[in-house]
């Protein structure tokens, strides 16, 4: 892909790292507000031309998402003679960081943050000339990780197959996200990774699970003679007949509490607190006679 300025004068390597800066490590040969500008430039091209490639509706590669993502941009020139006027960019590989739930060969859901494979593109005129190869090795190695351990974006079929070709990546673990893993992916994993805590079963909620309060509803016991009654409930229940029909049913010694409670006259606790004043007074009454009187001279 060729622009009407010089690519050799802002990218000085045959392979650019670019950050959100979009400053390369070695420094453009002209101005940086203009080298700034034409770097924006070819960014977006490129991912304008990615995006017709695959069929997007939108290219998901630009200079404003570089900007405000902490992503990696490769971008490989053409270092041929012929190119050597104003030289031209052959391709792209665009990588960063995701937090990402991963399912693993078990089926357990593993939260990582793997590196990422999000945009990938060779120019349509020279794919299969080992550009692709050249630009991938050389991420793997600026990046140092393996290639099992990297997460894929939404590949095609043409990328599957490139990987397979030069990577010998075959086996995928499925996944139910947009991302590709392959076999291999947990394989003396160094990153980040953790399995997510297992939900808690019924009977480990606490402190009130279901066999703490049958442990309460035993500990826990009513005064004569109400036990009684809840004996003869829980008996009742243990030969399998009606509740209703075994409460009816009062012990000799329950009956006669209960008579007597009826029995009792409301009137008896007024005489009750009646006797306590008279008492209180009389004693009253006895400790003023008790008490010396005092002598006047």
């Amino acid at each position: 892909m060729e622009f009407d300025f010089d690519v050799h004068k802002i990218f000085l390597e045959p392979i650019t790292k670019l950050d959100s800066s979009l400053i390369p490590s070695r420094r453009p040969l002209i101005a940086s507000s203009e080298a700034q500008k034409q770097i924006m430039t070819v960014i977006d091209e490129i991912g304008k031309a990615s995006a017709k490639a695959q069929r997007l509706p939108a290219p998901i590669t630009s200079a404003s998402r570089m900007q405000t993502n902490k992503h990696h941009l490769y971008i490989l020139k053409d270092c041929t003679p012929k190119t050597a006027g104003r030289g031209a960019v052959i391709g792209f590989l665009k990588v960063g960081c995701k937090k990402l739930f991963v399912l693993d060969q078990k089926g357990s859901h593993i939260e990582a943050e793997p590196l990422c494979i999000l945009d990938f593109y060779i120019h349509e005129t020279l794919q299969r000339h080992g550009f692709g190869k050249e630009l991938f090795t050389f991420m793997l190695k600026n990046e140092q990780v393996d290639v099992h351990h990297l997460a894929i974006d939404r590949p095609s079929e043409k990328f599957l197959s490139f990987l397979r070709k030069h990577f010998n990546l075959w086996s995928t673990i499925p996944q139910v996200n947009n991302f590709v893993v392959f076999d291999g992916f947990f394989r003396d994993w160094k990153a980040s990774v953790k399995k997510t805590p297992a939900k808690r079963t019924e009977g480990e909620i606490k402190p009130y699970s279901l066999t703490d309060r049958d442990f309460l509803k035993q500990e826990e016991g009513l005064p004569w003679p109400f036990s009684q009654s809840q004996l003869n409930l829980n008996r009742a229940s243990s030969l399998g007949s009606s509740p209703t029909r075994a409460c009816s049913r009062h012990s000799p010694g329950e009956e006669d509490f209960v008579k007597s409670l009826r029995n009792c006259r409301p009137h008896s606790l007024h005489r009750t607190a009646n006797s306590e004043q008279e008492d209180h007074s009389q004693r009253r009454r006895t400790s003023s006679l008790n008490r010396p009187q005092s002598i006047h001279h």
